[in-house]
């Protein structure tokens, strides 16, 4: 049985990866810049300072990164202020899960926007170490924030399970060596060597009972 479990917050938790979309859509036709077909795909699982780069750079928007990071963030706190997206039964599924397991938090979002979802979701205390990927070297799909996630809640990365929805994060998840369960965006499917390395695959967050967890083979230690 695993030790603890790490979740993923957007897409997983929160349905905020649609909004995500929609404000730097905006933000980059709004500055100069040009949306590519790829564009969302590679944008999931990415850190704030990378994106920001990207956008900057590659897509062409006439501002800093600095800029660019400071006001897409500023967009997406005042559409949080307003509403916080939750995907029906996720707050259930993590504390029912939190009465059992050790949770952890390994996010994409800046850490102002964890505290913020978390806070209006009502599950602050339900995890025990909540990271950013702005606080790690590398975004995802680089293992970092997981390994780290892990580290603070001083389990083995390998005996955890991990709950991400895109494939940039189910490769994280992997790389960090743990058990991973997909649950997937239906507007953002897997790709299929991310299919390939997530152990299960889930149709929705409310699939995602203690039995399921219980029930995935974790090496031993």
């Amino acid at each position: 049985m695993a030790d603890a479990v790490i979740f993923d917050l957007d897409g997983v938790i929160v349905d905020s990866e649609p909004v995500w979309e929609e404000v730097r859509r905006a933000y980059v036709a709004a500055h100069g810049g040009t949306w590519q077909p790829d564009t969302q795909r590679r944008l999931m699982g990415m850190s704030t300072g990378e994106w920001a780069e990207y956008l900057s750079g590659e897509l062409g928007v006439d501002r800093t990164a600095e800029q660019v990071a400071a006001e897409v963030v500023e967009e997406m706190t005042r559409r949080y202020a307003a509403r916080v997206p939750l995907i029906d039964g996720a707050d259930d599924v993590v504390r029912r899960l939190a009465v059992r397991w050790p949770l952890g938090l390994a996010s994409s979002s800046p850490t102002r926007l964890i505290a913020a979802a978390l806070h209006a979701t009502g599950l602050t205390d339900a995890f025990g170490a909540t990271l950013s990927t702005e606080q790690t070297a590398r975004g995802k799909p680089a293992p970092d924030v997981y390994l780290e996630v892990a580290a603070q809640l001083g389990v083995d990365p390998t005996r955890c399970v991990a709950v991400e929805d895109s494939s940039n994060g189910v490769r994280s998840a992997a790389a960090a060596g743990m058990v991973v369960v997909a649950v997937p965006h239906g507007a953002y499917p897997l790709d299929p060597d991310a299919e390939d390395a997530a152990t299960v695959v889930l149709g929705r967050i409310g699939e995602l009972t203690p039995e399921t967890v219980h029930d995935l083979r974790v090496p031993r230690a």
